[in-house]
């Protein structure tokens, strides 16, 4: 398993990451042997990064993790978020140490490698945002502060909201890791895409965080499964999922993609999944593509794909041409 840096905080993290959301479920619905299996052939594999939250499972993600860390002796790096609803932004700084403190409860940890905030991030607050002014002037001073108290390694924002908002963040040059969606359906992070493209267009974000060195945990590689290319779910995975950044709909994201399907019909790639990942990694400003897993086997695939590395040349000029022709619709 290939380690890229993690920008500027001195962590190398492995390019395939372990994603402990809702999405996959393995780590929330998987039986205690199964998350435990998986885990520990994860670390065999090469990976070294797990990410949690406490919305995932309403808990359970971050306490079934802590667990099997536990029983397994496990010297990975993990993160976890936070996210502040109306109530805490009176007390933005409190909001944000209380729901640490929770965190490394339910993991049985007395630190984290790195501490993400969860909320969009727009020029004012909304439902499910907070201002860049938030974040720049209460979230941040906040997270520094339980640096300072050995709690934290450092510092991420989800890369979610408006488009010019994010940039200003990263611009801020205090922040040390952004998780950015960035796929097939929605490649704007990482390349300029054209005029009428059906998705939001996060004018090339990867560029900017390379500028600034701040490391990039790419989200939403399969669009919650819909780069799969089939709308049937997994048992364990969550039954249904909204799209980020994407479509209208799952099922429109799951249609959209069979138009990438010409990577595989042209031997660029062995299926949609291993162009999906693969060509994530192709971006050299990303230093970790998160998946979350339903089953042992879809870990042992992924890790088999990523092995390849990065599409080739020839692969990322025929996405071009795909891209172009969604924009003209």
């Amino acid at each position: 398993m290939e380690l890229r840096n993690l920008g500027m905080t001195g962590l190398r993290v492995s390019t395939l990451g372990f994603g402990c959301g809702n999405v996959g479920g393995l780590i929330i619905r998987g039986t205690p042997a199964e998350r435990e299996r998986a885990v520990a052939r994860a670390m065999e594999l090469g990976v070294n990064y797990f990410d949690t939250a406490p919305s995932y499972g309403d808990g359970e993600s971050e306490r079934n993790l802590g667990q099997v860390l536990k029983a397994l002796k496990a010297p990975v790096q993990v993160g976890t978020k936070f996210r502040l609803d109306p109530p805490d932004l009176r007390d933005i700084p409190g909001a944000v140490a209380r729901s640490l403190d929770a965190s490394l409860k339910r993991l049985g940890m007395e630190r984290v490698d790195l501490f993400q905030l969860h909320n969009r991030i727009e020029p004012a607050r909304g439902p499910g945002a907070l201002s860049l002014g938030d974040v720049l002037s209460e979230v941040v001073p906040a997270v520094q502060k339980l640096r300072q108290q050995g709690k934290v390694g450092f510092c991420g924002i989800t890369a979610l909201g408006e488009t010019p908002a994010l940039h200003q963040a990263i611009d801020a040059g205090t922040i040390d890791t952004a998780q950015v969606c960035y796929n097939l359906l929605n490649p704007s992070a990482g390349v300029e895409v054209p005029s009428g493209f059906p998705a939001q267009d996060f004018r090339r974000l990867l560029e900017r965080a390379r500028e600034r060195r701040v490391g990039v945990i790419v989200i939403r590689v399969l669009a919650g499964g819909a780069l799969s290319g089939v709308a049937t779910r997994h048992p364990v995975a969550v039954p249904s999922v909204e799209p980020i950044a994407s479509g209208p709909d799952y099922g429109s994201d799951v249609e959209r993609a069979q138009g990438v399907r010409a990577l595989v019909n042209e031997g660029h790639s062995a299926s949609l999944v291993e162009a999906s990942l693969r060509f994530a990694l192709s971006h050299d400003a990303v230093s970790t593509v998160l998946l979350g897993y339903s089953s042992l086997e879809h870990l042992e695939y992924a890790a088999g794909v990523v092995a390849k590395g990065p599409l080739p040349a020839s692969a990322l000029a025929r996405l071009g041409s795909l891209w172009a022709g969604w924009a003209r619709g």
